[in-house]
């Protein structure tokens, strides 16, 4: 056992080694030039301000894909089957690597072998187990894309008919790395397995019992010939598999690496600002160097999973969005213009190519880039770190520079410039809401409060919704809490109107809020709308107004903790669902303190198949809810309702937002299911129960 060892070239004479050595250089510089191509590309976008804490973010991105935690989330299958294609590549390419280190290094230098005696026999055995792991996770892949059919893997576009496009390069591109991997890693065994029959079959050779199965099976055969054609076949489809990944979906294995050790934890909570020098050539990106390095790495990252495709609400509705093909658009035409070239690129027909138009409307159409509701539903499910929204907002901040969006928005917009609430009420009028209270609440500019509570606009002028912030209000003062609100020095907050791309309005909507806080005396923030509260909360400390903002059902946890609120009656009458807003949840990630009020009221709850931060979006977020979805096939907010009536016997849709309140109202009316589910606010609920 102690002279257990294989002898790398068996029967190779030296001018066959040489011309294997040759051939391997050659491509491996082959694929060093194509791997440069990207770097010089990603060397054309702007700076991203991404090199901060490297060791962190390099251990980080380690541990997510040491445990393939992103892709396990929400589909398991594909998680193990890639958790299996990982481990095992990454143990056969050590294995390959220890073997090169050994015969190359070692053995030449120093005339020292590694790989010999018990080292060598483990050695073996692990990489036989992890190549079955290999070659098993390959085949539920292959099996979940020729049998399975998911539809995150349906390639047809939403925004554009058959006859424009053609994607079955993608289609070739999946196939092509699939099997290479395949053919590799069952070549590797099938040399394994003849080496060990052409040896002798020596009994220390049972520590690579994949092998010694197969050289069972071969040992009759002219085992010797077969060895050396075998082996150099692996090594060929090898060396293209090598040449092959700068220039196809392989790259993934390389670059997603680097998306998630550069992602940024807070990508689309806090969209980036546009420095003085962009704003000189305009506020949105008008060509592709207007890309951050970063965002042009998004573009290469991805991986055509579909995730995102399947988690938008506008794809859902029948709008011509798509995240993936957003991005892949977006690709395409970074690749044509700064290279590399793909080897398997989508092609655009009958005239429809998009090398020579504009980013904004022409490479991605406006309407494409209006359809998107910022939901955040693309970057969550997003396994490898693609921040779709910061592309889709500097985008939408070209059209609306140049003044390409709906009259209605436009209309909103210049409400909010004017007025500073989409309403185009008075500033004066903000208040209003306030007359039917028994009760004066404070002005928190005048006399000092513990809580400074930011309305905001929905929750201020929209009749149907006032009645839930007077809840809020009467609900406040029962139980003394000490509050106050900015009466009409109070604005809008902006988040919606820098996602619609209203970059310079947002900035004017900062300063005044700004310095409306800065006149009043409080410690804490808190809000009923969670568009407010993820701008406050992650966007205002960027421009000076750093606060600690709370969203009302976390203040009411805490007063529940602290005994001042009192749940006094059980409101087991109800079967309810709770839908989590999209900035409530899934920006915030805020999902226990409502769910913590409905276990105390007692309602018999039950979680929609989406919830948490999976939760389905309502439509109205990224200014949507200022524009026309008439022409949408189901408006999210439909389809949402639907989802919330699987559950047998509910009787009550409880939202936490005002615009969820307005949307959802509407969806149950116009889906005619009125007389089955009724809308209520959380707050509604607990007043209830006092």
């Amino acid at each position: 056992m102690e002279q257990a060892t294989r002898e790398i070239f068996m029967n190779f004479p030296v001018w066959m080694q040489v011309v294997f050595y040759v051939i391997g250089l050659s491509t491996s510089a082959f694929f060093i030039y194509g791997f440069w191509l990207r770097i010089k590309k990603y060397r054309r976008g702007r700076e991203a301000g991404r090199f901060n804490n490297l060791v962190g973010r390099f251990f980080k991105a380690l541990g997510m894909m040491a445990t393939n935690a992103t892709i396990f989330k929400r589909d398991t299958y594909a998680g193990v089957a890639h958790w299996l294609i990982f481990w095992g590549f990454v143990v056969l390419f050590l294995g390959t690597v220890t073997v090169a280190v050994d015969h190359d290094f070692l053995e030449l230098v120093f005339e020292y072998r590694l790989l010999k005696g018990s080292f060598y026999l483990w050695f073996s055995l692990f990489l036989d187990v992890f190549g079955v792991f290999f070659i098993v996770g390959l085949l539920m892949m292959i099996f979940r894309r020729g049998v399975m059919h998911p539809p995150q893997l349906d390639y047809r576009r939403p925004d554009l008919p058959p006859e424009k496009y053609s994607r079955a390069s993608y289609k070739k591109d999946d196939k092509t790395f699939l099997w290479l991997l395949l053919i590799i890693g069952l070549t590797g065994f099938l040399i394994e397995g003849l080496r060990i029959a052409a040896e002798g079959m020596p009994a220390f050779e049972k520590w690579s019992p994949v092998g010694w199965l197969i050289a069972g099976w071969v040992e009759n055969l002219p085992v010797s010939t077969l060895h050396m054609y075998t082996w150099w076949f692996h090594a060929v489809i090898v060396l293209v598999f090598i040449a092959y990944i700068p220039f196809s979906k392989a790259m993934h294995m390389l670059v997603d690496y680097a998306n998630l050790m550069f992602v940024d934890d807070l990508a689309a909570r806090r969209l980036p600002r546009v420095t003085e020098e962009k704003m000189k050539e305009g506020m949105g990106y008008l060509k592709l160097e207007d890309f951050t390095w970063k965002e042009l790495l998004d573009f290469d990252a991805c991986t055509k999973c579909g995730r995102c495709h399947a988690a938008c609400p506008a794809n859902a509705s029948g709008a011509p969005l798509s995240p993936r093909d957003l991005i892949l658009d977006l690709r395409t035409f970074a690749n044509e213009k700064l290279g590399p070239k793909e080897w398997f690129s989508q092609v655009f027909l009958n005239g429809n190519g998009k090398k020579d138009k504009a980013l904004a409307g022409g490479v991605i159409k406006k309407e494409t880039l209006w359809s998107c509701t910022t939901c955040m539903a693309c970057v969550e499910a997003c396994p490898v770190g693609i921040e779709h929204l910061t592309s889709i907002v500097n985008l939408r901040r070209t059209l609306v520079d140049e003044g390409e969006m709906e009259d209605s928005l436009q209309d909103a917009l210049m409400n909010i410039g004017d007025y500073g609430n989409s309403f185009g009420q008075s500033e004066r009028m903000r208040a209003k809401w306030t007359k039917d209270l028994d009760f004066k609440i404070k002005d928190a500019r005048k006399e000092p409060v513990q809580y400074l509570w930011f309305v905001g606009d929905y929750a201020s002028f929209d009749t149907n919704v006032q009645q839930m912030t007077r809840k809020v209000a009467n609900l406040f003062h029962s139980i003394g809490l000490n509050f106050g609100i900015l009466y009409e020095a109070e604005k809008n907050a902006g988040n919606d109107v820098r996602r619609i791309g209203e970059e310079g309005l947002f900035e004017m909507l900062v300063e005044d809020n700004s310095e409306a806080l800065k006149d009043a005396q409080f410690k804490e923030i808190i809000t009923t709308d969670p568009h407010t509260l993820n701008t406050l909360k992650y966007e205002y400390p960027e421009f000076g107004a750093n606060y600690k903002v709370l969203h009302y059902t976390e203040l009411l946890c805490r007063l529940m903790d602290e005994g001042k609120l009192k749940i006094s009656k059980k409101l087991n009458q109800y079967k309810v669902t709770y839908h989590d807003p999209c900035y409530l949840g899934r920006y915030n990630r805020q999902t226990e303190a409502p769910r913590r009020l409905l276990e105390a009221l007692g309602v018999d709850f039950h979680e929609m198949r989406r919830c948490k931060e999976n939760s389905f979006c309502c439509g109205a977020g990224g200014g949507r809810i200022w524009m026309d979805d008439s022409k949408l096939e189901k408006r999210p907010s439909v389809q949402r309702i639907e989802e919330a009536l699987e559950i047998d016997g509910v009787n009550l849709f409880v939202v936490a937002c005002p615009k969820d309140y307005t949307m959802f109202s509407d969806a149950v009316k116009t889906s005619g299911n009125e007389d089955k589910l009724a809308v209520k606010d959380i707050i509604e609920l607990v007043e209830e129960a006092l």
